[in-house]
């Protein structure tokens, strides 16, 4: 009998970046913006500013989100080593992010309504305490917005065999986004964009008795989440569905390959399973005696292709297959 060391062959599915920074960072948004939401949401109803009160809601929200984001990574990193996530546990922080998504539409749908009712039902604002409050609410989620601040990760996860992949900074660029950290990112953002409307708004009232400006610049804020919103389900949805094969990177590999003489590729499937990180499986048809090893080795030089399996398929009728 044959003695081989199996684990030689075996690969790791981790394609995480490991960013403990970033977790430190969404638990430290989470504080602040904890706090401040309080503060707004209290001067809101004491002053009467629906501005100031729409935001606080809105950072109420957006400290769940956060939080979400911040247990995503725990659990990310927690689960790292687990085997039942075939391929790593990258997508519990795109699922976050998705789920994120889903909270910033309903603070654009309340955000909507309640505006809209206070220009039906318009109330006497403090102008001059909530404003104070505004400024204060803004600082907060400036820092906040810096802290989470999209950072390429650029250090090399390889495959467990050792392929030098050269273009791999290219890779990072198409599509290497942290989606948890833009989604916390997005919703910190979307703070500072409905503290500055509120500004906006308390000082038109203040100075020129504008009083319906308040909830217009509401419905302005719900408007734009509304379209941030959309944006990020599109962006998280389409990883957790694995719609990718309009992704370059599936032209890419099926040219590569087909450069290779008498193959064809009859059927291809790449996924993501990282920021810029791909799965593939792939057949090719061939009447001469390429390996599956041989077209795997053409592919070695696409930056984030870190797990391949490939079936070669004789026009005579023979079958073999390989793993990278």
């Amino acid at each position: 009998m044959i003695e081989c060391n199996h684990a030689h062959w075996q690969s790791s599915h981790d394609y995480r970046p490991l960013e403990a920074g970033s977790e430190r960072q969404a638990w430290l948004v989470v504080a602040l913006t904890g706090v401040t939401m309080l503060v707004e949401i209290a001067a809101g109803y004491a002053f009467n500013s629906m501005a100031l009160l729409a935001d606080g809601w809105h950072m109420a929200s957006h400290m769940l989100a956060i939080g979400l984001t911040a247990v995503a990574y725990l659990l990310a990193r927690r689960y790292v080593q687990d085997p039942r996530f075939a391929f790593g546990t990258w997508k519990i922080e795109v699922l976050a992010g998705f789920a994120s998504a889903l909270l910033l539409v309903m603070v654009a749908v309340l955000m909507l309504g309640e505006s809209l009712w206070r220009l039906w039902q318009p109330r006497e604002i403090a102008f001059d305490l909530a404003l104070w409050v505004a400024v204060v609410g803004l600082a907060v989620n400036l820092l906040s917005a810096w802290l989470l601040r999209d950072q390429h990760d650029h250090h090399h996860h390889g495959h467990a065999h050792g392929h030098d992949h050269a273009d791999h900074d290219h890779g990072h660029a198409q599509g290497g986004r942290d989606l948890n950290r833009h989604a916390a990112y997005l919703h910190v953002l979307t703070d500072a964009l409905t503290s500055v409307a509120a500004i906006v708004a308390l000082l038109g009232g203040k100075l020129f008795g504008w009083s319906w400006l308040d909830p217009l610049m509401g419905i302005v804020g719900a408007l734009v989440i509304g379209v941030w919103a959309r944006g990020l389900l599109v962006e998280t949805g389409k990883v957790l569905l694995d719609r990718e094969m309009d992704s370059p990177m599936v032209e890419r590999v099926r040219a590569t390959l087909e450069r290779e003489p008498d193959t064809e590729v009859a059927d291809l499937h790449l996924w993501r399973v990282g920021r810029a990180q791909y799965a593939c499986i792939l057949s090719v048809v061939t009447h001469g005696d390429g390996s599956a090893d041989r077209y795997k080795a053409c592919l070695t030089g696409i930056s984030g292709l870190v797990h391949v399996t490939v079936e070669v398929n004789r026009c005579g009728g023979r079958q073999s297959g390989g793993r990278e």
